[in-house]
C-alpha cells in the first residue's frame, strides 16, 4: 500500500507543490522514493489525493497532484476526548489510539493528580508534539480529516467553561452506570478521562454537576492510558462504525 502523508496546505488535480520538510525525510531518505514514485497525500479537508514525485535532489523535492479519490473514514460518532495529561509515552499512546478510534477532539487537561510540570514554552512544544503524534496517526490509520488539540487547560476551568451539549461522560471506577444502561447520544460526545491516580473526590464532584455521568468500566482499574481507549473502542462498538 502506497504511503500516505498529511500536507498542511488545501490540494488540487494538477498542482506540483514542494514536498515538506517531514515528507521528504520519510519519502525520501527513509523509504528511499525516487522521481516517479507514488503516494498518498491529503489535506484534512476530506478526501485523498494520487500524488507523484516529479523531482527529487538531495535535500528537497517537488511532487505533483494526480487525481481526488472521495473517500470517508470518519465516525459518525462526533467524539471529544478529554484526557487529563500523564507523563511521556502514555499520553502519546492516549493519543495516538484515540485518533485511530476516530476522535474528533482532544482536550488535553492539567488535574490535581498531573505528575508533568512545565512552563508555557515547555507547554506550546509539547502540544506540537501532540499534534506531531495525531497527524502520524492519521496517515497510518487512513483517515482524512485531522483530529483538533486543545491547549492545555486546567480541568476546573474547562469543565466550568465548555459547552455541556449532548452526552458527557467520566470514568469513574465507583460509577453507577455502565455503558450499556446509557442511552444511544443523540449529538456529540465528550469522555473525561482522569490522569495515572484518577481524578480527585472533588473533582468527580465538579464533573458531576457539570452534567458528567460516571461509568464504570467493568469491576477492574484500568491504568489511565488504556481506560480512555477501551472506552472509545467501546462506544464505537456500541453507537460507532463499529457495528
Amino acid at each position: 500500500m502506497p504511503s500516505r502523508i498529511y500536507i498542511e496546505h488545501a490540494l488540487s488535480e494538477g498542482a506540483n507543490f514542494p514536498l515538506p520538510e517531514t515528507a521528504f525525510r520519510h519519502l525520501v531518505q527513509v523509504l528511499r522514493l525516487k522521481a516517479g514514485d507514488g503516494f498518498i497525500a491529503f489535506d484534512g479537508n476530506g478526501g485523498e489525493y494520487d500524488a507523484v514525485l516529479v523531482d527529487v535532489g538531495k535535500r528537497q523535492a517537488e511532487a505533483g497532484i494526480l487525481a481526488r479519490h472521495e473517500v470517508e473514514r470518519e465516525s459518525p460518532l462526533d467524539l471529544t476526548l478529554a484526557q487529563c495529561i500523564s507523563k511521556g509515552e502514555r499520553m502519546d499512546y492516549s493519543l495516538q489510539k484515540a485518533t485511530e478510534l476516530g476522535i474528533t477532539r482532544i482536550v488535553p487537561l492539567f488535574s490535581s493528580r498531573s505528575v508533568v510540570r512545565l512552563d508555557d514554552e515547555r507547554w506550546e512544544k509539547k502540544l506540537d508534539h501532540w499534534r506531531g503524534v495525531v497527524i502520524a496517526a492519521c496517515e497510518q490509520s487512513g483517515r482524512t480529516r485531522i483530529p483538533v488539540v486543545e491547549p492545555v487547560t486546567p480541568l476546573p476551568t474547562w469543565l466550568d467553561d465548555e459547552d455541556a451539549r449532548g452526552t458527557r461522560l467520566t470514568l469513574d471506577p465507583q460509577g453507577s452506570h455502565s455503558l450499556r444502561e446509557l442511552p444511544p447520544p443523540t449529538g456529540p460526545v465528550t469522555l473525561l478521562v482522569g490522569p495515572e491516580g484518577g481524578l480527585s473526590d472533588m473533582e468527580l464532584e465538579h464533573a458531576r454537576r457539570a452534567g458528567f455521568t460516571g461509568m464504570r468500566m467493568g469491576p477492574r482499574v484500568l491504568r489511565t492510558e488504556t481506560a480512555g481507549v477501551a472506552a472509545l473502542a467501546a462506544l464505537q462498538a456500541l453507537w460507532g462504525d463499529w457495528g
